[in-house]
């Protein structure tokens, strides 16, 4: 469909679909939902396990209602996350994930859909999204404290810990304020449940207001083997240092090996050359180029390209900046991606881009 970037996978036996949105020109959020919508109900098959949207000015008037599926009740976790700093475009993009084929149940916490746990011969998966602290009027680091405690609290009504966690994402409100605070008490938290002991999660953390004036809103994935075959494994960076090394609790990347592919999550990755330091402070066009062969260089190293991403989020930190992404695939003429491109600021104030990307090779 047009506007539209589909990819429809078959896992095992359910079928799972990975749908981007990017935004076209001046559409307001309406136009954009629309197109989604009628991708949607042409696949009544497909049920939502996770929808997040990017880049929406929560300074605007917009209804936000608007934004949510119009299908009926809602059963899966909407995550809303807006502009890093200042004014931008309403609306970046959407991204959806899709399955079919296979029971979805809704997680519901304090009355709110948080989640959805599925099931297959391999492994149970649960999708978590939209955590934040129950009071707004807590500090900082104590709404951080309470969203690990809400991604636990997620995990235990799909029957799982946070050992099984594989991916995260923290959206920080004025991150460059407190993302130090914020490392400690993923750090503290990480310790206390042995999370070292184990897999630490792949991870992305930018800044982005949002509605409800949360200091940190979270989403995560996490999965529960039932095949002593499916192996998840932390992947290094070629290119990089650990992100340990300097403070930060993630893997750069997490392999998931299940018996007919192997599924990769980068984490947010930026311009940071191997000693820990940013590179090319200033340049966007050179840090988008390091960024992108950062990228390449995991994936490669699981035997997979470009060809292979699921979905990508790029985050510029002004939105006048966003044309390199462009420039930089045109000129390495990379395929088509089914990505989004969105405003928002970096974990470092000299960063001014940062790119995530999910990619899924066949095996057999």
């Amino acid at each position: 469909m047009k506007g539209l970037q589909v990819v429809t996978l078959h896992n095992g036996r359910f079928e799972e679909c990975f749908i981007t949105v990017p935004a076209a020109g001046d559409e307001t959020p309406a136009q954009l939902m629309e197109r989604l919508e009628a991708y949607m109900s042409a696949h009544p098959e497909l049920r939502i396990v996770r929808q997040d949207i990017f880049g929406q000015d929560m300074d605007s008037q917009t209804d936000h209602a608007t934004l949510q599926l119009r299908l009926g009740k809602p059963e899966w976790p909407v995550t809303l996350i807006g502009q890093g700093n200042g004014a931008g475009c309403p609306v970046a993009g959407v991204q959806v994930h899709a399955v079919s084929r296979v029971a979805a149940t809704p997680l519901v916490l304090g009355g709110r859909v948080i989640g959805v746990a599925y099931e297959d011969d391999d492994a149970r998966y649960c999708e978590l999204g939209s955590l934040f602290a129950r009071s707004r009027r807590k500090s900082r680091i104590d709404q951080a404290r309470e969203v690990f405690e809400l991604i636990e609290e997620g995990l235990r009504l799909a029957d799982m810990t946070f050992g099984n966690v594989c991916r995260t994402w923290f959206y920080l409100d004025n991150i460059l304020e407190w993302y130090d605070d914020f490392n400690e008490v993923r750090n503290a938290f990480f310790k206390e449940r042995k999370v070292y002991d184990g897999l630490v999660p792949a991870s992305t953390g930018v800044g982005g207001s949002n509605a409800v004036g949360a200091a940190v809103i979270a989403n995560a994935i996490a999965i529960k083997p039932k095949n002593p075959k499916l192996k998840l494994l932390a992947v290094p960076s070629p290119l990089q240092c650990p992100a340990l090394r300097y403070g930060s609790a993630f893997s750069r990347a997490v392999e998931i090996d299940l018996p007919t592919q192997n599924r990769l999550y980068v984490s947010g990755t930026a311009s940071i050359g191997p000693d820990g330091r940013t590179a090319y402070v200033g340049d966007v066009d050179k840090q988008v180029s390091l960024t992108m062969e950062v990228v390449r260089a995991i994936l490669r190293s699981r035997n997979m390209d470009w060809r292979d991403v699921t979905r990508a989020i790029g985050y510029f930190k002004h939105a006048e900046d966003a044309p390199a992404f462009g420039r930089y695939c045109a000129l390495n003429e990379l395929p088509l991606m089914p990505a989004i491109i969105a405003k928002n600021d970096i974990c470092r104030d000299d960063l001014l881009f940062e790119v995530e990307v999910d990619a899924i090779r066949f095996t057999g």
